[in-house]
């Protein structure tokens, strides 16, 4: 791995789920994560951290928040964004609990990617304003504007296409 390739800082989380009985005939419950805690909490996964209105808060489990200097144009774009987020990813998991914590990232875009996973759990979630400050620290540590440079696209050729030798016995 080159060494742009690892992250500069690492921040690590804690995830909050929450469920709630669904009104649904196929499942029985609809889970989501919906905090992330700073640091990480000296906490059993799955220890319920309250109940209310028919929903149970549980503390799912930690992840890092892994930041990249390659990367704070978009972490600059999450927080000047007026809701500034953290993605978390919720991966389905075989045994007691139906999911796993697989992932945290500030990066919009990251998030996005998560999503491709159609079995996936992926909620953008406040970001704490301890996250935020360190989020804005290293942006404004390791930020580099790059200039944006437009390519020139060359111009058609119609000549090239009659030129071309046509190929598998087909004219």
């Amino acid at each position: 791995m080159s060494p742009a390739a690892l992250p500069l800082v690492r921040i690590p989380v804690g995830i909050v789920v929450e469920r709630h009985k669904a009104d649904s005939p196929w499942t029985d419950f609809v889970w989501r994560a919906v905090a992330v805690l700073p640091d990480k909490p000296d906490t059993k996964l799955w220890t319920v951290l309250r109940q209310e209105g028919g929903g149970t808060l549980f503390y799912a489990g930690s992840a890092m928040v892994d930041l990249y200097s390659s990367e704070t144009a978009r972490y600059r774009d999450n927080l000047a964004s007026g809701s500034p987020s953290i993605w978390t990813v919720l991966s389905p998991a075989e045994g007691v609990w139906p999911y796993s914590v697989a992932a945290a990232t500030a990066d919009p875009a990251e998030g996005e990617a998560f999503t491709e996973a159609g079995a996936n759990l992926v909620e953008a979630v406040p970001m704490p304003d301890v996250l935020r400050e360190q989020i804005e620290s290293f942006v404004a540590e390791h930020h580099v504007e790059r200039e944006f440079f437009k390519r020139k696209r060359r111009q058609a050729d119609p000549e090239a296409l009659a030129r071309r030798q046509h190929e598998g016995g087909h004219e």
